[in-house]
């Protein structure tokens, strides 16, 4: 695995620390006024969730870990486990459902997801960005509450709660962010 150097880490970048696999959530490079610059760095533990935060100075040597990414089916769920496809062999694979995190409502029968894995261990889930949703409530659309730049609550059949504009009605069907779980267009 290549080694780089602390001041090189971004986020999202996979690395080998501690005995463990950590993924870079937030990096802030910092030059104080006396001393060396440094890179503070928040860590995920991919296989607990533990966080952690970290300073590597330029000259540290760090391991950089690429996983390797497949596109695979969701087929369905067992006792907390996705059953999914991989699209190229038509080999089946059960993920902890704990992978996907809080986009895990989102999960519909079907949908490709992307699963990253280090050495045939599944570490992480991803849904795509955009899902299609139905509104299963929401407050009626009321005459002359447009003018403002506001926004109603809304329950989608999934029973995530999100805020839509005053003009998207109940049973409608929208597009969500799946990472910042917001309302983004109608579908």
């Amino acid at each position: 695995m290549p080694k780089i150097n602390g001041n090189e880490i971004r986020p999202g970048n996979v690395l080998e620390h501690n005995g463990g696999l950590w993924a870079a959530v937030k990096v802030d490079h910092v030059k104080p006024g006396k001393g060396g610059a440094f890179a503070q760095v928040e860590m995920r533990n991919l296989r607990n969730g533990s966080k952690l935060n970290e300073r590597f100075r330029s000259a540290d040597k760090v391991e950089r870990v690429r996983l390797e990414q497949k596109d695979q089916q969701f087929l369905y769920e067992d006792d907390g486990m996705l059953v999914v496809m991989d699209t190229e062999t038509y080999e089946q694979v059960q993920l902890d459902a704990e992978l996907l995190g809080d986009t895990r409502p989102f999960l519909q029968d079907g949908m490709m997801i992307v699963v990253e894995y280090h050495e045939a261990e599944a570490l992480n889930a991803r849904l795509p960005q955009k899902v299609v949703c139905n509104i299963a409530e929401t407050e009626p659309v009321v005459k002359g509450q447009t003018a403002a730049n506001s926004f109603k609550p809304a329950i989608l059949e999934n029973g995530v709660k999100i805020s839509v504009p005053p003009f998207v009605g109940q049973d409608e069907a929208i597009v969500v962010n799946t990472e910042t779980m917001e309302y983004v267009e109608r579908a």
